[in-house]
Order: structure tokens, then C-alpha cells, then sequence
């Protein structure tokens, strides 16, 4: 089903900015980034509240903020997809809402200890954590698909623009009247998103495409379809490569302006501001930027600056000079960001899509919860040059990793919906628990096809596994060498309909069509579907139901011994 707005909500030009003359898509945005602004102010007030304290202290306001993710991502894709995406972002604005009232009133009061501090900004990350796999999945029913790689790119603008704004802003505000006001304003600046995505109304939106999963067997649906994506895990394999060295950046930024430069609130928020300015240029930049190195040498070209930046804020003392040297880095963030998630968006399709973009959520603000009490660990022990170089040695390996772990081209992707299975033709009606199923698929091939055929069927094992299927083979006859058989196992009735009506994409359909090609000219695939024989439904030749078992095998016998010759598949 096409859910993307009607075509009169969209311009002629595929522009960097094109996704804005959407409707919705541009309301979301300019509230997205007032909460957004809100969110930095918070975070300069939260970690200068924590200046006085040790290094360890400090950089566990980023793993408070990124750490829910890695607990909570994958259960909020699976929530993504079961339930309304517009009711599961209103839940988590005025989930992060009540957080933020709660700071800012302990602030007033002066009661606001480290430990609340960091409980109260763990709960706003996990509102964070709830939020992010619904916002991610949405966003194709804002602008077409074509537009996802400048839609994500105006995502990483939306959040530098915020960061270039708002730590100078919360910076000035705590100078001026304290950390209690950037508290409040974040908790004012939640109402905005709830209020347009209250008024959005969803033509046409897809319905949940896990409704009545339970949770582990969405969750395993969601791992087995990456693990299955070799395009998407390399995807995260990248972003592995990167988010730990880039997370020293957001780390250590506060000791670097405290200790190594001696700035106060604000001086702080103009370092952040400055990377944030970078960013924002650098969205005018990245299209001429992946014209002229590619997606690939983006992604190296973004990790070379970004450990060039951390290797000079070892060494610089003058504040002017470091301001300087972090305009680049908010280029290549925006960058590296913005090219890796339009190329996980790229490659997801709608029924999976909360659950795929909560393991990429997972992986990149894991890699910063986990990375940060490091750095600040390292910090405090050799020292803050050596922790800001350890980073730096890191995305240097990262970028020259690029070469023999690149991104895989989308060319060829097209995740659409694809209903070409037909209805399968059974003698009785299965439950929907009813399982496991047995799909087998016998195809007629020449010799002359036979190596061909069976690359094409790698391709359409993934597939399977992508879908449902728990193991996959194809085999051969052993009396009849043309004759070749597919069998796999689906856990229920009711995940191999999903098979058939909703998870099947153009990609999978285009990939039978290869295979099915090299049959023997006249000849078509047979399907059959086999039950647990033990377990399943009992239907006799007849078509009536049994009202009793069959006899049993007789003792001594085993199952499966006769004397009848079969064909070995």
C-alpha cells in the first residue's frame, strides 16, 4: 500500500529541501526542532550541573540519555509496528513531558542531586528510546521514497540547527537564571510535536503489520529479517566503525571546554554551536559531497575529519582555534549520519521497518552509551589528550576500514509490497497456531541450468529466512537429477500467510522471477504445504473430519520403514 501523501503535497524538484513543501512533513519538523533546541539547552544545563564532579560523572549524562535505547529499541520497534505509530509518539512526548516538569521543579527548589539528575535524564531517554523506531518508520508517509536520503539529510539539519542554537542558548540561560529554566523550556517545547501530530490525520496508513504478534515472536521476526539483510548489517557494521571513536567528540567536549580551554556555560554552548553551524553548512554541501566521492568516500572522508578534529582539541588551548576546528566536524557528522540512515531507510519495507530502524537506533546509540563512561574513564586516568587521540586512532581505523567493508549499493532495492503468492490451496482450513509448516517447491531444471539455478536460490533463501522462515534447503532428486526440491519451515499457519499478504516486497518477487526462469520450458513449480502429523489437523481422504486416531504402529515397527520405494529429495 502506497501511504505517502498525494501527489499535489509534493514539488516537481528533488532538491535538498524538497521534502519541506510536505504538509505534515514541514509542521513536524519546525516543532521537531523547537523540542530539539529544548533537548540541547537541557544537556548543557545537565552536564555543567555536573562540572565539579569527576570526568566519569559527566560523560554519564550521555550514556543516561543513549543507554535507554539500547535496553528499550527493540521492544519500541516491536510496539511501532503493533500498534498506531501518531498514538505511539503522542505516549512518549507526554511521557518525556512529565520527565522534564520533574527536573525543572527540582531545580527550583534546589533539590536536584546527581543521582536524580541522572535518573530523571535516563527516563527522558527512554521516552527518547520509545519514540525513535515510530519517527523513523513514519517518515515514508511523509515524503515519497525517492525523497528518504533528503529527508533524512534534513533530520541531521534539523538536530545540528538545534545544536548550533541551543547549547549557546542553554549556556547563556544557566549563566543568567540558573539549569531550572532550560528544564522548564524543554518541557514546554514537548506540546508543539504533540500538538501537530495530534491534528495529523493519516490518509491511507498503513495498518500495524505485527498486530497480534506476541512480543518475542515480533522481536525474532525483527532480528531474523536483518540478520537476513546483508545490505542492512553492513549497514550497522558501519556504524559500528564510527559511533564509538565519534562518541569522544560528545563526551569530552565539556572537559575540553572546561579544562583545556577554561570557558564557562557559555563558552561551552558556543563549542556545541559550532558544531552544530558546521552541520547546518554541511547539508548545503553533502550533495556535492556524494557527487564527488560517492557514498563510500563519504563515509571515509567523515571519519578522517572527524579524527583530524579530536587529535587537534588534544593539543589547542585557544578557545577561537577550537571553535574553529569543530566546524568541520559538524560537516562530516551530518555526513556520515544522514548517509548511513537513508541507506537503512532504503532498504527496509514497511512491515518490518519500526523493528529494522530500532537495531540501527540499538547499535548507534549504544555504541555512544557504552563508549562515553570509557572516555571519561580514560580521562581521568592517562588523561584528557590521551583519551581525545585514543578516539581519534579509533576513527582513523574506521575510515580506512571503508575499503573492505564498504556500503552496498541500493540499485536493484525496491522494499514495496508485493502480493504475487496466491492463496494456498488446502482440503481444510488451518487455525491460525497451527504449525509448524512444511513448504516445499519442486522445480524442473536442465542440466545446463543447474549452477545458475542454484545461485538464484541463495538469493531466494534470504528471502525465505527474511520473511519467516526458521531453516531453508534445496536439494536435489536422486532419482530424477532434474527435479529439484525447496523445503522450509515456517513456525505457524499464520506467519506463512504473512508470507503471502504483507511481507513479501518487489525485491523478493523480482528474485523468484530469476529462478523461475531457468525451469524447464512447459513446466511450473509445485507447491505443497505439510503439517506436524503429530499435532497439526487431521483430514482423511474423504475431506470429512476423524472422529477417532487411526490405528497405531504396532510394536516393533518404526515410522517410516515400509517397504514402498519414494523419490530422495
Amino acid at each position: 500500500m502506497n501511504t505517502a501523501l498525494p501527489p499535489k503535497d509534493f514539488p516537481e524538484s528533488d532538491s535538498a529541501w524538497a521534502p519541506l513543501a510536505a504538509r505534515v512533513f514541514r509542521a513536524l519538523w519546525i516543532a521537531q526542532l523547537v523540542s530539539n533546541i529544548g533537548s540541547w539547552m537541557q544537556t548543557v544545563g545537565a552536564q555543567w550541573l555536573l562540572i565539579g564532579h569527576d570526568a566519569a560523572l559527566v560523560t554519564l549524562v550521555q550514556t543516561a540519555s543513549s543507554l535507554p535505547v539500547v535496553l528499550l529499541a527493540l521492544p519500541s520497534g516491536v510496539l511501532a509496528d503493533r500498534f498506531d505509530r501518531r498514538t505511539v509518539l503522542l505516549t512518549a512526548q507526554f511521557a518525556m513531558l512529565a520527565a522534564s516538569t520533574t527536573l525543572s521543579v527540582l531545580a527550583f527548589a534546589d533539590a536536584l542531586t546527581p543521582a536524580l539528575l541522572l535518573g530523571l535524564t535516563f527516563l527522558l531517554g527512554c521516552g527518547t528510546a520509545l519514540m525513535g523506531p515510530a519517527w523513523q518508520a513514519i517518515q515514508p508517509e511523509l515524503v515519497e521514497r525517492r525523497q528518504l536520503g533528503q529527508a533524512a539529510a534534513l533530520g541531521a539539519v534539523n538536530m545540528n540547527l538545534a545544536r548550533a542554537l541551543g547549547p549557546a542558548l542553554g549556556g547563556a540561560v544557566v549563566a543568567a537564571a540558573g539549569a531550572g529554566w532550560v528544564f522548564a523550556f524543554n518541557a514546554a517545547s514537548y506540546l508543539g510535536t504533540a500538538a501537530v501530530l495530534a491534528l495529523w490525520r493519516r490518509p491511507g496508513a498503513e495498518p500495524p503489520t505485527a498486530q497480534g504478534e506476541k512480543l518475542l515472536t515480533a522481536l525474532h521476526a525483527g532480528r531474523r529479517y536483518v540478520w537476513n539483510a546483508p545490505g542492512v548489517r553492513r549497514v550497522l557494521l558501519r556504524t559500528v566503525l564510527f559511533i564509538p571513536g565519534g562518541a569522544a567528540l560528545w563526551s569530552l567536549l565539556p572537559l575540553v571546554a572546561s579544562r583545556s580551554l577554561g570557558l564557562g556555560s557559555g563558552g561551552y554552548g558556543v563549542l556545541l554551536g559550532a558544531v552544530g553551524a558546521g552541520a547546518v553548512s554541511g547539508a548545503f554541501a553533502l550533495p556535492a559531497i556524494r557527487r564527488a566521492l560517492g557514498v563510500n568516500g563519504t563515509l571515509a572522508a567523515g571519519a578522517l575529519v572527524f579524527a583530524g578534529v579530536l587529535a587537534v582539541l588534544a593539543t589547542v588551548r585557544v578557545p577561537w582555534l577550537a571553535a574553529v576546528v569543530l566546524l568541520p566536524a559538524g560537516v562530516a557528522w551530518i555526513g556520515v549520519l544522514s548517509t548511513l540512515n537513508a541507506a537503512v531507510q532504503a532498504r527496509l519495507p514497511g512491515w518490518v521497518r519500526a523493528r529494522g530502524l530500532a537495531v540501527y537506533l540499538l547499535v548507534f546509540q549504544g555504541g555512544q552509551a557504552l563508549a562515553a563512561p570509557l572516555w571519561g574513564a580514560l580521562a581521568d586516568g592517562p588523561g584528557l589528550a590521551v583519551s581525545l587521540l585514543a578516539g581519534s586512532g579509533l576513527l582513523l581505523l574506521g575510515a580506512v576500514s571503508v575499503r573492505r567493508w564498504p556500503l552496498h549499493g541500493t540499485d536493484g532495492i525496491d522494499p514495496s509490497p508485493s502480493d504475487h503468492w496466491p492463496v494456498p490451496p488446502l482440503v481444510f482450513e488451518p487455525g491460525p497456531a497451527d504449525g509448524p509448516v512444511l513448504v516445499s517447491v519442486a522445480y524442473r531444471i536442465a542440466a545446463a541450468n543447474r549452477a545458475a539455478f542454484i545461485d538464484c536460490m541463495d538469493h531466494v533463501a534470504r528471502s525465505r529466512r527474511r520473511t519467516g522462515a526458521l531453516s531453508w534447503g534445496l536439494y536435489q532428486d536422486g532419482n530424477d537429477p532434474g527435479r529439484f526440491v525447496e523445503n522450509y519451515l515456517v513456525a505457524s499457519w499464520s506467519e506463512h500467510l504473512a508470507q503471502h499478504h504483507s511481507r513479501l516486497t518487489a525485491t523478493d518477487r523480482r528474485h523468484e522471477e530469476r529462478a523461475r526462469r531457468l525451469l524447464v520450458e512447459g513446466t511450473a513449480p509445485e507447491v505443497t504445504h505439510a503439517f506436524d502429523a503429530a499435532a497439526g489437523p487431521v483430514v482423511p481422504e474423504t475431506g470429512d473430519a476423524m472422529t477417532a486416531p487411526g490405528p497405531r504402529c504396532p510394536p516393533g515397527e518404526r515410522p517410516g520403514t515400509g517397504t514402498s520405494e519414494s523419490a530422495h529429495a
